[in-house]
C-alpha cells in the first residue's frame, strides 16, 4: 500500500463524517463538501491503485 492510497482512504473518511455532520445540521454547504471530498479521495486511491499494479507489473517483468 503507497502513500496516496491511504491519503485517499483518509479523505474519503473525512468526506463521509462531513457529510453526515451537513446531513445532521441541515448544513447543505458542509455536505456537499463532504461529497467532493469523497470523489477526491476515490480519485487519489484509483491513482495509488494504479501506481501498485504498474509497480507490480514491473516486478513480474524484470529479467
Amino acid at each position: 500500500m503507497n502513500k496516496d492510497q491511504v491519503k485517499g482512504v483518509a479523505e474519503q473518511v473525512k468526506g463521509k463524517v462531513n457529510e453526515a455532520v451537513g446531513k445532521a445540521t441541515g448544513n447543505k454547504a458542509k455536505e456537499l463538501k463532504g461529497d467532493l471530498q469523497q470523489g477526491a479521495g476515490e480519485i487519489r486511491k484509483a491513482y495509488g491503485d494504479g501506481k501498485e499494479q504498474a509497480k507490480d507489473n514491473a516486478k513480474r517483468n524484470a529479467p
